[in-house]
């Protein structure tokens, strides 16, 4: 009888209850006056073993990356399609399909579009007449253009779309490309730290050195993309000519392949980097279409890859800068359990931020075994986190943390999420 009541006893002392980390969710909510939605899913028994708001709709910021990356996962190949082209007699003509990797430094390196364009021995000629959309996404914020996580959008990207401010021993500052130095206008010293502006609508940038000193080996900004920016920097860097022309593509094309996939996907997961996300999507919309449109890719995704999550998707663009994107945190838990479904966790893992120790997630509890593999997501007032959870019993559960309309710090946020999280690896 004894040792039936310590069995019994131990069995229970092994049952978590929800109803302490709901209490914990709501003093939260209580704490920050904000908007909490929490699920905590069991992919093993197919189970849902905490639900917080997981109906409420949220603006999932780079939450977002997680549906471009399953999209892309369905639709592109091992490798990135890099060019299309057609020769015509003494012509090769080509067009973009988006990639965002070439002499993009921060992607595995690949020669192989370069030497192709270099090498060719036609006359080359660029043509835009695939690209149909904005360089920008529907409801970004319109000053952030200045900002390196707001490169434009392309149809043949190039440095990644951004243009490097250098400062020479001499106090002489140039451009890499260099270029841009033409378009570079040095103003008067300010007080602080220097300041540095591009227009909106063309590539002058106006510099204001500051009294104190630059740390920064060089300064990223953004360039203002067109057609005839783009040929004269291609030809610049391949030391040939290059010139636009208005050729539609249509009939049968040849394809040049770039890098590996997974080395976009590392570094928009990671590093969640706007640029190849939503360059991402455009790839996507060109492989299904013959036109480079992120609604295209959208569209396909929602009523084909995604339609068995359990809310609509309110979805506009591949980076999660606009705040026209709303998820449930229920649909984002289903989404990753569709990824762990297709993706072997040894390679899937590799992929993602880990807590402690890679990307947006490296700051994490760096104390014992990372239990945290996953998307995190930030815009003023919102924050989300969400992915796989490594317990100490060795359960691998998947959950959404999505926190709305706070005004308290984003460290204060970050810190409640990684207390309740570390007491599920824990507990479960």
């Amino acid at each position: 009888m004894r040792l039936l009541l310590v069995g019994l006893a131990g069995m229970l002392g092994a049952c978590v209850s929800p109803l302490a980390f709901k209490r914990q969710l709501t003093a939260a909510e209580e704490k920050f006056n904000d908007h909490i939605g929490f699920v905590l899913y069991d992919p093993g028994s197919k189970k849902t073993l905490i639900d917080f708001n997981s109906a409420r709709y949220f603006t999932p910021a780079s939450n977002t990356k997680i549906f471009t990356f399953y999209t892309a996962l369905q639709i592109l190949g091992d490798s990135i399609p890099a060019l299309k082209y057609t020769i015509t007699n003494d012509s090769l003509i080509f067009w973009g399909t988006g990639d965002p990797s070439f002499l993009y430094k921060k992607t595995a390196a690949n020669s192989q579009v370069y030497e192709f364009l270099r090498r060719a021995p036609q006359k080359l000629f660029f043509s835009s007449t695939n690209f149909q959309t904005a360089h920008f996404g529907p409801g970004w914020a319109w000053d952030d253009y200045n900002d390196t996580y707001s490169a434009e959008r392309a149809p043949f990207p190039i440095f990644g779309n951004l243009v490097e401010v250098v400062e020479k021993p001499d106090q002489h500052w140039t451009t890499i490309p260099s270029l841009f130095t033409n378009h570079l206008v040095v103003g008067d010293s300010v007080a602080g730290e220097l300041e540095i502006n591009r227009d909106i609508d063309s590539n002058q940038i106006v510099l204001r050195p500051g009294k104190e000193a630059t740390l920064l080996p060089s300064i990223p900004l953004p360039f203002h993309y067109s057609g005839d920016v783009m040929v004269e920097m291609l030809s610049d860097t391949l030391k040939r000519p290059v010139e636009e022309i208005n050729y539609r593509l249509a009939g049968p094309t040849r394809m040049v392949y770039s890098i590996p996939a997974d080395s976009l996907y590392k570094v928009m997961m990671q590093e969640s980097d706007n640029f190849i996300a939503e360059q991402l999507l455009l790839l996507c919309a060109g492989v299904i279409s013959d036109t480079l449109k992120p609604e295209i890719a959208i569209r396909y995704a929602k009523k084909n890859l995604l339609f068995d999550l359990p809310d609509k998707l309110l979805w506009v663009d591949g980076s999660g800068l606009s705040r026209y994107n709303l998820f449930t945190p229920r649909s984002i838990v289903r989404l990753w359990e569709k990824i762990y479904a297709k993706v072997p966790s040894e390679r899937l893992f590799k992929l993602l931020a880990v807590g402690g120790q890679s990307g947006t997630l490296r700051n994490w509890n760096k104390e014992g075994k990372p239990y945290v593999f996953g998307k995190t997501g930030f815009l003023s007032n919102n924050q989300s986190l969400s992915g796989y959870l490594l317990t100490k019993k060795g359960k691998v559960l998947i959950f959404s943390f999505m926190n709305a309309n706070f005004i308290a710090s984003s460290r204060e946020i970050r810190k409640t999420m990684q207390e309740f999280l570390a007491g599920i690896r824990d507990k479960y």
